[in-house]
């Protein structure tokens, strides 16, 4: 097999475990600011979360159940920029208070695979601030090669676009590369492009259907904190709730 060269990371829900108490958090005070009588539970987000992106996200819920007043076509598009941009900067303000803290493992792994010199990047339909105020506040240290964010894509995941885009602007091969997703679409995408897939689990997508990924985690492992469970069966993988680069390596190169 190819010699792994690259690691490409999706954010939401595999660097910080954002959805629940992070997007759908900034989404319900986004809601009540524009005056809008509804909010969306933990049940009705997970449901949502299906349907890729924020700014689809909030048009697929205005039209199949309505934001409680009319909004008419022509003001739609400005009213759907005008509140991403406003849950964006709702956002970004829990990332840099501290609320939304990495999940375990991450910066550990990410720190390896620096340390090893190999490609390291993110690829995330979340807003490109978004990424950027973890990337740049969150892991300062860390030294990505790139990050993929918001619409430098037109279609989202599941369809497998952000990471044809990824392997082209690494120009390493699919077998080159190991894809570290959280979700059912994160790893139907990735696995469209032929690339390896570790998936880490969270409260979310804990009981999708993740049986694509090659190995399944509930998460990556931090050897003096949280260990991770394994989920899936990966025969002659060394390991002990820690996910180590070195160990990765070894296991998708043999």
């Amino acid at each position: 097999m190819a010699e792994i060269k690259g690691f490409f990371f999706d954010q939401d829900g595999v660097i910080i475990d954002t959805e629940k108490d992070g997007h759908r958090v900034a989404f319900n005070k986004t809601f009540d600011h524009f005056g809008f009588d509804f909010q969306w539970s933990v049940d009705e987000y997970h449901q949502l979360l299906q349907v890729g992106g924020g700014k689809e996200r909030m048009r697929h819920y205005l039209h199949t159940k309505g934001f409680g007043v009319e909004v008419s076509p022509e003001k739609e598009d400005q009213l759907i920029k005008d509140m991403h941009r406003y849950k964006t900067d709702t956002f970004i303000e829990l990332i840099e208070g501290g609320e939304l803290p990495l999940r375990p493992g991450v910066k550990r792994l990410m720190k390896e695979i620096n340390e090893i010199g190999l490609v390291l990047a993110v690829c995330t339909t979340s807003n490109q601030r978004s990424a950027n105020a973890v990337a740049g506040s969150m892991l300062k240290d860390i030294d990505f090669d790139f990050i993929l964010a918001g619409d430098v894509v037109s279609r989202k995941k599941p369809d497998p676009e952000i990471y044809h885009l990824a392997l082209e602007k690494s120009d390493l091969a699919p077998e080159e590369c190991i894809v570290i997703e959280d979700s059912h679409n994160g790893v139907v995408a990735a696995k469209a492009t032929g690339t390896h897939v570790v998936a880490t689990t969270n409260f979310y997508t804990q009981d999708e259907d993740l049986s694509q990924a090659d190995i399944i985690v509930t998460c990556l492992g931090d050897p003096d904190g949280e260990k991770g469970e394994l989920k899936s069966e990966a025969a002659d993988l060394d390991y002990n709730g820690v996910l180590i680069a070195d160990r990765l390596l070894s296991y998708f190169s043999s």
